[in-house]
């Protein structure tokens, strides 16, 4: 059994912990679980393994962030992306360059960290910003000059250059958690998987890893509080198992896989109801290009024809989404209508023995889920028709995402994996992640285009919205000519909560754990 941590209060102490989701119905009697609507249920996709803004590794854990620490804003629920104030006051914007701030007056930090104030915002920003602390969200403050402090509760945020993603992929966003600078540093300048100085509308106490984490309604929030009294995050990485705990009445909420969407519709379970969402998300295939057979471009030319995408995605989604053109969604500016390379298994060959290739072995990396085993073996089929064998390897979730770190030992081995991204309102949210300054972090093909990077400078600071179209086309055109993707699908979101749960949710149907009400 995995080891509980408890995380201390000021003002409430901690029940009893309780056990895996896996066992939930064996050990923790459902109505012990429930209590009347008290306690929100929920699955996410992966489990933590640190809870500091500035280096978050996965989305359910930024998920986890913004419900412990208060941003200066927050995105609004429904089908409209929009935000709204959760730590200030007011938040306007002066000119370009020029962002004024007041914090609401009583929004206090948890283990004796006192009030928030305007030199925490100052320092949480900041240290995103800072070169020196190789934050891989850095990007969501390239413009950044300097936050300003006016006084205790009201500052100003300088930019050196306009920056268009601002509003949608910044503020509202992790990246702008507020921290206890005094808390940080009597960590010693990181934040582990213990957080200190909580301050939102809930508070994470209880962890036991791989099983369960316990939120519990912040009793020194003062402004709207949390729907729930507790809210219990399960860690299932297939959202198949989870759609079977919903059945059972293990959860409230989960994601669904793609490719139960149409059934569930057709007949949800009892006491359920169904959701579809656009996605923002993305799901390609990479291949690293500083690691043999791949540092040969023209080899990572033949793999990109010999993928047949669209039996790809139907197999992993049964039909449920569609082939991708690259990083950046319908609806977006840099939104492309074709990739330039695409299925021509007869080119593949071709390439292929020019190259005195044939008979290449190679291994994939995936996710251990249903829908990426279902495009890896199609993937691995169309191969095999070139003439390359390819080795599936199945990661779990706390694997998975640390396979490209330049910190790890796997990075120079792995020679391709299956990822998804999730996704903010801009295209630069998509394009950062693939800049150089992003090798060995998020950049796990070891793509190194500075042409791309400039780009992707350009595309903050470009107001003309035809022009900032160009710019992301452009760059997704860069990528396909480097070889070292094949683009998949973006998805579509599939919810399932009960009847008796009103989610919160974001217009491509991520939650907002805060925002969760019941009926």
């Amino acid at each position: 059994m995995s080891e509980t941590k408890h995380f201390p209060l000021s003002r409430r102490s901690l029940l009893a912990s309780a056990g895996a989701f896996g066992v939930v119905g064996a050990v923790y009697p459902r109505m012990a679980l429930s209590q009347d609507g008290k306690i929100l249920k929920v699955r996410s996709y992966s489990d933590i393994q640190i809870l500091d803004p500035a280096f978050r590794l996965s989305a359910p854990e930024g998920d986890i962030m913004t419900a412990i620490f208060a941003g200066l804003a927050t995105y609004q629920t429904g089908d409209e992306w929009a935000w709204k104030p959760m730590a200030v006051e007011s938040l306007e914007q002066l000119d370009d360059l020029t962002i004024a701030f007041k914090l609401r007056d009583k929004i206090g930090f948890t283990d004796g960290f006192g009030q928030m104030t305007a030199e925490d915002v100052k320092f949480s920003i900041e240290r995103i910003a800072d070169p020196a602390n190789e934050s891989p969200y850095a990007g969501d403050w390239a413009t950044l000059k300097e936050v300003e402090v006016k006084d205790t509760l009201s500052g100003v945020i300088h930019l050196r250059e306009k920056f268009v993603p601002l509003w949608s992929s910044t503020l509202p966003t992790a990246s702008c958690c507020i921290l206890s600078k005094a808390a940080v540093e009597a960590e010693g300048g990181k934040i582990g998987t213990k957080p200190v100085g909580q301050s939102g509308p809930y508070l994470m106490t209880e962890w036991t890893p791989k099983q369960r984490t316990i939120l519990k309604r912040n009793p020194d929030w003062a402004y709207e509080p949390g729907g729930f009294e507790e809210i219990h995050i399960f860690p299932i990485e297939d959202p198949a198992a989870a759609e079977i705990g919903f059945e059972a009445g293990d959860l409230d909420h989960t994601w669904t896989a793609v490719s139960s969407i149409s059934r569930l519709k057709d007949a949800p379970p009892a006491g359920g109801v169904i959701v579809e969402k656009p996605s923002l998300a993305y799901v390609w295939m990479g291949m690293n290009q500083d690691v043999a057979p791949f540092d040969n471009p023209n080899i990572r030319r033949a793999v990109q024809h010999a993928i047949d995408r669209e039996t790809v995605v139907e197999a992993a989604y049964f039909g449920a989404a569609t082939t991708s053109t690259g990083i950046i969604a319908p609806g977006l500016a840099g939104h492309r209508e074709a990739v330039l390379y695409d299925y021509d298994p007869d080119k593949a060959r071709e390439i292929l023995a020019a190259e005195g290739a044939e008979g290449l072995t190679v291994t994939l990396d995936i996710l251990n889920q249903s829908e990426r085993l279902a495009a890896a073996q199609v993937i691995q089929a169309n191969l095999a028709d070139v003439g390359i064998t390819c080795e599936i390897k199945q990661n779990d979730s706390g694997t998975f995402w640390t396979l490209g770190d330049k910190g790890g030992d796997y990075w120079n081995k792995l020679q391709m994996h299956l990822g998804r991204f999730s996704m903010q309102p801009d295209p630069s949210w998509a394009t950062v992640w693939f800049t150089p300054e992003q090798i060995g972090v998020w950049n796990w093909e070891r793509w190194n285009s500075p042409e791309f990077a400039e780009l992707h400078a350009q595309g903050l600071v470009e107001g003309d919205p035809a022009k900032r179209d160009e710019i992301y086309r452009k760059m997704q055109d860069l990528m396909d000519e480097g070889g070292c993707y094949v683009f998949l699908t973006h998805e579509v979101t599939g919810v399932l909560h009960r009847d008796t749960v009103n989610p919160g949710l974001k217009p491509n149907g991520e939650a907002l754990l805060a925002e969760f009400k019941p009926v």
